[in-house]
C-alpha cells in the first residue's frame, strides 16, 4: 500500500495511526529497558528474592484484564450501532480503570505496611524498582483514562459511528497496550523478581 495515496482524511488517519504506534513502541523500549536493568540488579547483594507482590496488584491485574474486554465490548456495539450499550461498556471501562489505579495504589500500602519504602533508610533496590515501573505505568494508564473520556465525550456528541470511529479505535488500541503492558509487567515481576 502507497501511504502517498488516498483523500486528505485516509492520509490523516493513517498519520494519526503512525503516531500512535511510535509512540506504543518507544513505550515498548523504554519498560524493556527498566525490565532489563531490574534482571542485571537482581544479581546484587541487597537484592530481595522471597518477596511476593502485594495481593492488590492481583486484584489491578483482574480490574484491566476485565476493563480491555469492555472496552472491546464497545468497539464492537458501536460498529453495531448500539448506542446505549456503547455507553455502559465504555463508563464500564473507565470505572475499571479507576480501579485498577486504587488497587495499584493499595499494594503501595502493603508494601509500605511491610517496611519497604520508596526511598529513604527503609527502601530496597527491588522495591524501588517496582514502585518505578508500577508508577510509571500508573501515568500512562491515567493518559489512557483521560483518552476515555474524551471518547466518552465525543460519544455523547454523537461524533462517533459504525463507520467513522478513528478517535475510538486510536483509544481502544492504546488502551489494550496499556493493558498488555500491565499484564507483562505483573508476570514479569511475579516470576523474575
Amino acid at each position: 500500500m502507497d501511504f502517498t495515496e488516498g483523500t486528505f482524511e485516509e492520509k490523516h488517519n493513517r498519520a494519526k495511526k503512525m503516531m500512535l504506534w511510535f509512540g506504543i513502541v518507544s513505550l515498548i523500549m523504554s519498560f524493556a529497558g527498566w525490565t532489563s536493568a531490574f534482571v542485571v540488579s537482581s544479581t546484587r547483594e541487597d537484592w530481595l528474592h522471597d518477596f511476593q507482590l502485594p495481593n492488590a496488584f492481583i486484584v489491578s491485574t483482574v480490574m484491566v484484564v476485565l476493563s480491555s474486554v469492555t472496552f472491546a465490548l464497545a468497539q464492537k456495539a458501536l460498529k453495531n450501532n448500539q448506542r446505549q450499550l456503547t455507553s455502559i461498556w465504555l463508563i464500564s471501562t473507565l470505572v475499571l480503570g479507576i480501579a485498577f489505579i486504587t488497587n495499584q495504589f493499595l499494594g503501595f500500602q502493603e508494601i509500605i505496611d511491610m517496611g519497604y519504602n520508596f526511598t529513604g533508610p527503609t527502601s530496597n533496590i527491588t522495591m524501588s524498582y517496582i514502585y518505578l515501573i508500577a508508577m510509571v505505568h500508573i501515568v500512562h494508564v491515567l493518559v489512557g483514562l483521560g483518552c476515555i473520556l474524551v471518547v466518552i465525550y465525543n460519544h455523547f456528541k454523537q461524533k462517533y459511528s459504525a463507520t467513522d470511529r478513528l478517535g475510538f479505535d486510536l483509544a481502544s488500541t492504546f488502551w489494550h497496550f496499556i493493558d498488555i503492558l500491565w499484564v507483562y509487567l505483573f508476570l514479569f515481576l511475579y516470576f523474575v523478581g
